[in-house]
């Protein structure tokens, strides 16, 4: 499995590093720590908890620096941005991921990733009932993980038509 991963790892690098060449720009050490943290991490991260993590390594790499490449390893299809509803931009591995979606836990920010073959045939029929060409998708749901409902045994309901209040879990703790 290590071996896998390190042989996968090694091919997004090219991705990577053919894609900044591309685009005019050039390999760098910063660039090289933030893409290797990504690739290892395999959970949501946002801007500020790539940032958190490459500080813990190399403390002269920018937030803006960390953005940046973020954004470009979104230009590069090795991620993938993802939103859950609490404002903040999250960012996944995209490259050799399956599709998946989304629960959070609005009371924990856990984020559960799922697959549903029964969820992707029924878009395809409704896409196809209404004629509709989909070039690509992302289902959320938001409630209360199992951990969560065992922890509280009386929830307040939000009332009906407002927003769910929504806390993802972050590297940070947030």
């Amino acid at each position: 499995m290590a071996k896998k991963k390190a042989e996968e790892f090694q091919k997004e690098k090219e991705i990577f590093l053919d894609h900044i060449q591309k685009a005019g720009l050039r390999r760098t050490s910063q660039r090289d720590l933030i893409l290797e943290i990504f690739l290892k991490t395999e959970e949501h991260l946002s801007s500020e908890d790539l940032y958190w993590l490459v500080q813990k390594k190399d403390p002269n790499v920018g937030h803006t620096t960390v953005y940046r490449t973020l954004k470009l390893l979104t230009e590069a299809g090795l991620a993938r941005e993802v939103r859950f509803g609490d404002g903040k931009t999250y960012y996944e591995h995209h490259y050799n991921h399956e599709h998946h979606d989304h629960m959070i836990c609005t009371e924990c920010g856990k984020v559960i990733e799922f697959f549903s073959a029964e969820i992707e045939e029924w878009q395809d029929k409704m896409a196809e009932k209404f004629g509709f060409k989909p070039t690509h998708h992302s289902l959320r749901m938001w409630g209360i993980c199992a951990e969560c409902q065992a922890r509280e045994s009386e929830l307040q309901s939000t009332p009906s038509g407002a927003q769910p209040r929504v806390r993802v879990k972050s590297m940070m703790g947030n």
